[in-house]
């Protein structure tokens, strides 16, 4: 398999679903089975402007159910196979998204649950525990300790978007339009309570190697929170685990973590 690619080998014991997502709109999701009975369940949320189906994501799920959990990704509205439009989604939506998510895993028989979020995605976990009492467990791969780390990759798109109130901004060589009303969002977010607060074991997995977001925002997020605490610095890792040694570094981790969590 090319990096970056699909990983065909997900579509065993896994199972297509939907359900309506915060802004009304059908989510599309993938839940990943293991082969007898779960030892636990965990919902999965991907990077901003990413989706699913990203090769960080199935490497991942598919590891974890082969590890005896069932396992949820799924694509935030406007993204993926998701309906509605990601110019009208922010933070405060995907945080509402992965709610209804953890609705659809309990309807299936499937809670509690651990939160696993990659990048911006983390930023969302961190901040949808507190709300969620299915959560038992949270890890955090390669997030920022804020979600205002995301303005940092905005650049020369702040100004217009400042005039204009809204602006088609490239990220990794695809299109997609932001207003306004995602960076005033931004800023109605406690993360910082939102770590401290927790109240629930946390794992950080951050690369070594991550030229996205610096391994000082993981180093961040720890220093806010309180025991259980882990951190882990994945060696020759980037931002998205390209490598198949990093991704099955971070799964070893993460299922330790899991077991022993949940």
């Amino acid at each position: 398999m090319k990096d970056g690619a699909a990983d065909d080998s997900v579509t065993k014991g896994t199972e297509d679903i939907s359900f309506v997502g915060s802004m009304g709109h059908r989510l599309s999701g993938v839940l990943h089975l293991p082969a007898s009975a779960a030892q636990g369940s965990v919902l999965m949320a991907h990077c901003f402007t990413c989706s699913k189906d990203l090769f960080t994501m199935t490497r991942l799920a598919k590891g974890l159910a082969d590890a005896g959990f069932a396992v949820l990704r799924f694509d935030f509205t406007g993204l993926g196979g998701s309906g509605g439009e990601f110019s009208a989604t922010s933070v405060s939506t995907n945080v509402k998204d992965l709610a209804r998510a953890a609705t659809a895993l309990i309807e299936r028989g499937f809670g509690p649950c651990a939160l696993l979020g990659h990048s911006l995605g983390g930023a969302a976990a961190l901040l949808a525990a507190q709300r969620l009492k299915t959560v038992r467990s949270v890890a955090v791969l390669a997030a920022p300790s804020s979600p205002r780390h995301i303005q940092g990759l905005l650049g020369d798109y702040q100004e217009q978007l400042d005039n204009d109130g809204q602006v088609i901004v490239e990220i990794a060589g695809r299109k997609f339009p932001l207003e306004r009303e995602f960076l005033e969002d931004l800023d109605r977010h406690d993360a910082e309570g939102s770590v401290a607060g927790l109240g629930r074991p946390l794992l950080v997995l951050h690369g070594l190697d991550d030229r996205v977001v610096d391994i000082s925002e993981g180093e961040r997020i720890f220093a806010r929170a309180r025991q259980p605490r882990a951190f882990v610095p994945l060696l020759g890792a980037d931002h998205l685990l390209t490598r198949r040694d990093s991704a099955e570094q971070a799964l070893d981790f993460l299922v330790a973590w899991f077991r022993s969590t949940l």
